[in-house]
């Protein structure tokens, strides 16, 4: 167990070394030297787990698919909500989401299959869309993978803005905005008006997680203190 334990720390370590990396050069200037360097672990090391820098960014990329995931609500509207507003506020903190968005908006990856990051995306809101039609929070128009699709390809152009002027400081605000324009011609307005498309919506997101993480390892940890 503790030979596993170690090689889970030993990926994570390459992983953050590699979404530092290319987040900093890009996919093309990016190398396994530097990674190396950045990670401190041996090219067999690296290579156990990753056997390219494409295999590399396609692990930084896959990332994000354990970031999408929020507390289920509800209101399935404000789940698809905090999905977006949480990722708005990890683009902001969360070094790996970065590395994620630069990688898949990354025009100079030719080589790269950058649509793993799009595709999953539209797939995860599709299915947010699709169960708030079912319970009825939808407007009778709405074609939920459409909706998902523009609210990505929305999302991706605000986050490119928000680098590019503000390096991500304004990104909640911004994306609140566009939710505030897109939502009143999919979702109805008496469930519209119960939605939280506060700015700080991310954030809060984020400390549920962080609180029912750490819920759920304290009985294990009570397990291993001595007794006596």
């Amino acid at each position: 167990m503790a030979k596993q334990d170690r090689a889970i720390r030993t990926r994570r370590t390459i992983l953050a070394a590699a979404a530092k990396v290319f987040e900093q050069r890009g996919y093309q200037a990016a190398t396994i030297s530097e990674i190396l360097t950045t990670a401190g672990v041996t090219k067999g090391a690296l290579y156990f787990h990753f056997e390219s820098k494409d295999d590399l960014a396609q692990g930084v990329l896959a990332e994000q698919d354990q970031r999408l995931v929020v507390p289920r609500r509800p209101c399935r509207t404000q789940e698809l909500v905090d999905v977006v507003m949480l990722h708005a506020h990890r683009l902001r903190t969360d070094p790996m989401v970065r590395a994620g968005v630069r990688l898949s908006l990354d025009q100079q990856a030719h080589d790269l299959d950058r649509s793993g990051p799009f595709l999953r995306w539209v797939q995860v809101l599709d299915h947010l869309l699709d169960d708030a039609r079912a319970q009825g929070e939808l407007l009778p128009h709405v074609v939920p993978a459409e909706t998902a699709e523009v609210l990505v390809g929305s999302f991706a152009g605000v986050q490119a803005m928000s680098q590019a002027i503000s390096d991500y400081q304004d990104l909640p605000d911004r994306v609140c905005v566009l939710l505030r324009h897109v939502l009143p011609t999919v979702v109805l307005s008496s469930v519209l008006a119960s939605i939280d498309l506060s700015r700080t919506r991310g954030a809060v997101v984020l400390a549920e997680l962080d609180a029912d993480a750490g819920a759920d390892s304290r009985p294990a940890l009570l397990e291993r203190q001595p007794v006596g």
